[in-house]
């Protein structure tokens, strides 16, 4: 990384806290935690944040919708964490390797496509978004509610993307342990994972 944080030896209070949850939802600190050392009330409110937006949708499609925006913005730690979470939390190993493949999700039903198409155009041209890219959503029965979901996670991923992303943060290398070579390459669209050139 590009700035250096406290450690987590020397970690205390809220960052030590933190630090604590991110060991534990991973089983190791990761790489990005470090980030957040010199302000851990952002590192919060940002799990808030996301918790409330993964917690009010269906998961698979907020998988979905944040693995399409981590590929637009090129955040290959992003795409390898969520790329896993729909393999193993999801237990959807299908879906992840088909948009691992294809990016544009087009073996995938129409509307898993158009929830890839959506979130990658909230991602790269939200203003561009049009009444009919919202009805193409619809159409295939989603609430207008869900519609909104998507914005959601599209627009929380951009946040965290961006952290990790200029602040120089590198994909655990256990995290790229979890994917066979081919995904590995497959998921790599922005800074390679830690331990690779």
């Amino acid at each position: 990384m590009f700035i250096d944080g406290t450690g987590e030896a020397e970690a205390t209070g809220d960052l030590a806290t933190w630090y604590e949850s991110q060991r534990t939802a991973w089983g190791y600190l990761p790489n990005y935690a470090e980030i957040f050392a010199s302000r851990p009330e952002v590192a919060h409110a940002w799990s808030n944040l996301n918790l409330t937006i993964r917690g009010g949708m269906d998961r698979r499609r907020f998988e979905l919708a944040t693995i399409a925006a981590s590929r637009a913005l090129r955040c290959t730690y992003c795409l390898a964490a969520h790329s896993k979470f729909l393999r193993d939390v999801v237990d959807d190993d299908a879906t992840m390797r088909a948009v691992a493949e294809d990016p544009s999700g087009a073996s995938l039903d129409p509307s898993d496509r158009a929830i890839v198409a959506f979130a990658t155009k909230v991602a790269t041209d939200a203003a561009g978004i049009t009444a009919e890219d919202v009805k193409t959503l619809t159409d295939r029965g989603l609430t207008g509610a869900d519609v909104v979901d998507i914005i959601f996670a599209v627009g929380a991923r951009a946040f965290f993307a961006t952290v990790l992303d200029a602040a120089g943060a590198r994909a655990d290398r256990q995290l790229a342990e979890t994917f066979d070579p081919p995904a590995r390459d497959q998921l790599t669209v922005g800074r390679p994972f830690a331990g690779t050139t």
